[in-house]
């Protein structure tokens, strides 16, 4: 058999007193997809973050087709034929698809050359792709093959995708990973990172688990369960929320409504038709709608975060947001745990801040919501993805909001931490509050919704709470 594409031998990465990865080790045959598993801070992007070049390992060993390396940058690794599609994009959305993909490289920018060479990735992959285009203009599942091609463009023969159908609608999820599956043969190979156990056993030729750092299973994935999956993730079963109210006894009171509420942008476009719903003390509100179908727009009324051009908005003065993007919305990665608390209502707050009240509330925090943190002063940055977002979930149901408003909570959270959203989402409608929540994930909807608004079109109708026909709705069907 010739050498694996990629192999990680016994890798060890420290930071400071924390103890990354502790051994851990892959290897990534030539023609095969392996799925990089493990829950969030099990070590799996600081791993490939190594093989990237992104990151000096402290011990360990990466070779690539065999020969031995040792990146000094990821530079390096694209040289070596690696290339890297990050979780979060890095693209720069002021420039067009051909200035994106010629970032990074040599020698004088021929605009002509590239979108030639765009043009061609695009015959040859399917990844097809309007070089002139403002990246700004692009659905998050455009920006996505762009990232792709960014990688391919540098003639990239090992590919790790990062999480890559965290921000993918199902259909588009589906059709990114076939083309995965088809790309990587011959001397191709992909590592995909992921939460979503379905997806890894649906592509995957061969599974790797991380926990606490270190590698806990490798086999092929023909004849692996979730369940097997799962147990590996987490040293034991997963414990499943419950639920034991019945619908028909949650709701009281309204707390949040619109009044023929619609939405223009700055453009004249109608996002949202003038709407008229209502959102009542302990139920969860369930929203879906395929993507740019003005479901931002009636989460953002519902939260307060947004005026209607017509009609009206009733909120309560304290309602909790969770933006989909946590990063860009919700929190500042270099600042510590303590000031990002002290952002909530932060347009509201004193002339002078009680840190020492402050740090002992981020601190009551962090024990009552499991957030996994060395402490208040700890740097958001520091905290993986799940812990972001219980921090942030935990922010906003601090004060006693009457009403909380959550964006794809669980995007990108893996099976632990997005039951331990869940959980907080059906306390929060339990202790009364009125919970509107959207997510891409149908069943994830379904099963914690009382009620569902679709929404289509900039349209808001009301359909029964059963699949088929929250699926006819997305679609625009009667």
């Amino acid at each position: 058999m010739s050498a694996p594409a990629l192999e990680l031998d016994a890798i060890t990465k420290r930071f400071g007193a924390v103890t990354a990865l502790d051994g851990a080790a892959i290897t990534v045959q030539a023609g095969t997809v392996h799925a990089l598993l493990g829950e969030n801070g099990a070590g799996k992007s600081t791993l490939m973050r190594i093989a990237f070049g992104m990151l000096v390992p402290d011990a360990g060993a990466v070779r690539v087709n065999g020969a031995a390396r040792r990146f000094a940058s990821a530079r390096d690794a694209i040289a070596a034929g690696l290339g890297m599609v990050h979780q979060h994009f890095s693209l720069v959305p002021a420039l067009t698809v051909a200035e994106n993909v010629a970032l990074g490289g040599h020698g004088r920018f021929d605009r002509a050359l590239i979108a030639n060479r765009v043009r061609e990735l695009g015959d040859a992959t399917g990844l097809v792709l309007d070089p002139g285009a403002a990246v700004s203009t692009l659905p998050v599942s455009a920006q996505q093959r762009l990232e792709i091609l960014k990688a391919l463009a540098r003639n990239a023969r090992i590919l790790i995708l990062d999480e890559p159908t965290a921000v993918l609608a199902p259909a588009e999820a589906r059709d990114l990973l076939q083309w995965v599956k088809r790309w990587a043969t011959g001397d191709h190979a992909a590592v995909l990172i992921t939460h979503h156990l379905r997806d890894a056993l649906s592509i995957a030729d061969d599974v790797t688990v991380l926990r606490r750092g270190r590698t806990v299973l490798t086999r092929a994935a023909d004849g692996l369960d979730e369940s097997t999956l799962v147990m590996a993730m987490l040293g034991e079963p997963l414990s499943q929320g419950t639920d034991e109210r019945a619908r028909e006894t949650l709701a009281g009171s309204t707390v949040l409504a619109l009044h023929a509420a619609r939405v223009v942008d700055a453009r004249g476009v109608q996002r949202l038709a003038p709407t008229t719903c209502a959102v009542r003390a302990g139920e969860i509100v369930g929203v879906a709608g395929v993507e740019g179908s003005g479901q931002a727009e009636l989460l953002r009324l519902l939260a307060g975060r947004l005026s209607p051009t017509s009609g009206s908005v009733t909120v309560p003065p304290s309602v909790g947001f969770v933006p989909a993007d946590r990063h860009r919305d919700a929190v500042v990665l270099d600042m510590p745990l303590v000031e990002n608390l002290a952002l909530k209502d932060a347009a509201s707050a004193p002339p002078w801040m009680p840190w020492r009240q402050l740090r002992g509330e981020t601190s009551e925090l962090l024990a009552h919501f499991d957030v996994r943190a060395s402490g208040a002063d700890a740097e958001m940055r520091s905290l993986s993805g799940g812990n972001q977002q219980k921090f942030v979930l935990a922010r906003e149901l601090t004060g006693a909001p009457t009403a909380l408003v959550v964006e794809n909570p669980t995007r990108g959270l893996d099976i632990r931490a997005a039951e331990s959203v869940r959980s907080r989402l059906r306390a929060a409608r339990n202790s009364g509050l009125a919970v509107v929540m959207y997510t891409e994930d149908l069943d994830e909807v379904l099963a914690l919704a009382d009620r569902v608004l679709v929404v289509h079109a900039g349209e808001v109708t009301e359909p029964a709470l059963d699949r088929d026909a929250v699926g006819r709705a997305m679609l625009g069907a009667r």
